[in-house]
């Protein structure tokens, strides 16, 4: 995600918040192909360590993007969906975790 220039990206630990997932991992996005190369270098990082798509939405959508692994979910939003979406605040419970701490 990184790699593709997404910008603020969150972690969001969602066990003990809600049951269909752990993690949420969002990000915003400035352009449709740049969600494009964001969510394809997702899901090809993902298919090296083995990790199965379970669902994809959003792929001709120009603004939301979500990738479902079952216990992690990746968003990848155009920067006002996101901001109109609000899932942080949304999920204001679930604990925050610094992605530095991931790279």
């Amino acid at each position: 995600m990184d790699d593709k220039k997404a910008e603020n990206i969150q972690i969001l630990k969602m066990s003990g918040v809600m049951v269909e997932t752990d993690y949420f991992v969002i990000c915003s996005c400035t352009s449709f192909p740049q969600m494009q190369a964001v969510a394809q270098s997702v899901l090809d990082e993902m298919e090296k360590l083995n990790v199965p798509l379970k669902q994809q939405e959003g792929r001709s959508n120009n603004n939301w993007m979500l990738l479902d692994y079952g216990d992690m979910v990746v968003h990848i939003f155009m920067e006002a969906e996101r901001e109109y979406y609000n899932l942080e605040k949304l999920w204001a419970d679930a604990e925050r975790i610094p992605f530095s701490d991931h790279e």
